[in-house]
């Protein structure tokens, strides 16, 4: 509750507020706060209430506790968690997500460079991916980095550790995410189109779909979803029915996406196939052999 008071506290900055300004877990929180220190009464105005301060210097002692730097302002460039602490003890106390993301990447073919705009930064992935295994790019949504190749997004590690599995002649990049797309990475991509062609390989299941469904949405580059050779007989060898009942309400709202987005029929086979199954496909199955 301390975070929902010291957030209601800040607003008092003439002595008093109208109760409609606060949340439901502020007004409780201030509530709470009245009755047990007598800093604060609530009093009809109007058609509504106020909060008013009556001992200022109760109040002050207590805002300051809660928010060890006051009202007092902060330099712009720290980070925000540091804000946080300054504002409520707690990093995580208020928005908290990092200015960036950091997305592992892999080159799977000669010369992958990504560029910035006027080649103020590169990034040569083919000589990093050879040095030390894996490269890195910093995201931010208004960067510009930029490729000449396709970008291969992978929602499980094996898939990015082993590159076997690709099909023939596959160039550019590959990256690394796990389990869900990130927010961060899909508004990265949505500013600007950062590589010729983005593909996508998910798991066959509810949320590879919906992943699906939100990168193509979001992306300014062409997208594709890429299906293993013989998916259908290894859907059948391999499926996991558990897998495919437990991400049902993410293939409902992936289906009801692309109604908007668009799917290309052999998506939409899978899609049918996949729900007549019963079943999902894990993407590791790609490096199965297919009993006879």
């Amino acid at each position: 509750m301390s975070l929902a008071l010291a957030a209601a506290l800040n607003k008092f900055l003439d002595g008093s507020v109208a109760a409609s300004s606060f949340t439901a877990a502020q007004r409780r929180a201030l509530d709470e706060f009245a009755r047990t220190t007598g800093a604060l009464r609530v009093k009809s105005e109007g058609r509504g209430s106020v909060y008013q301060v009556v001992n200022t210097e109760i109040f002050n002692l207590h805002l300051r506790t809660l928010r060890p730097s006051g009202n007092e302002p902060l330099d712009q460039t720290l980070p925000v968690r540091a804000t946080n602490i300054a504002r409520t003890r707690d990093s995580k106390g208020a928005a908290h997500r990092h200015e960036c993301q950091y997305l592992p990447v892999k080159a799977i073919s000669d010369d992958v460079t990504w560029l910035t705009e006027n080649s103020l930064r590169s990034l040569d992935l083919s000589a990093a991916t050879n040095n030390a295994g894996v490269g890195m790019l910093s995201l931010t949504v208004d960067d510009t980095w930029q490729s000449a190749q396709p970008l291969w997004l992978v929602e499980n590690q094996a898939l990015f550790d082993r590159l076997d599995w690709l099909p023939p002649g596959a160039c550019g990049t590959i990256a690394y995410y796990a389990g869900q797309l990130p927010t961060r990475l899909l508004q990265w991509l949505k500013t600007s189109p950062r590589t010729p062609e983005v593909i996508l390989f998910p798991d066959y299941d509810g949320v590879g779909l919906l992943n699906y469904a939100r990168l193509k949405a979001a992306s300014a580059s062409p997208c594709s979803f890429w299906l293993m050779p013989d998916w259908h007989a290894r859907l059948v060898a391999f499926g996991n029915r558990e897998v495919w009942r437990n991400t049902q309400s993410e293939f409902q709202s992936a289906q009801r996406m692309f109604k908007t987005t668009g799917i290309d029929d052999d998506l939409a086979n899978l899609c049918s196939t996949l729900s007549s199954e019963g079943l999902a496909l894990e993407q590791e199955s790609v490096w199965l052999s297919i009993p006879c």
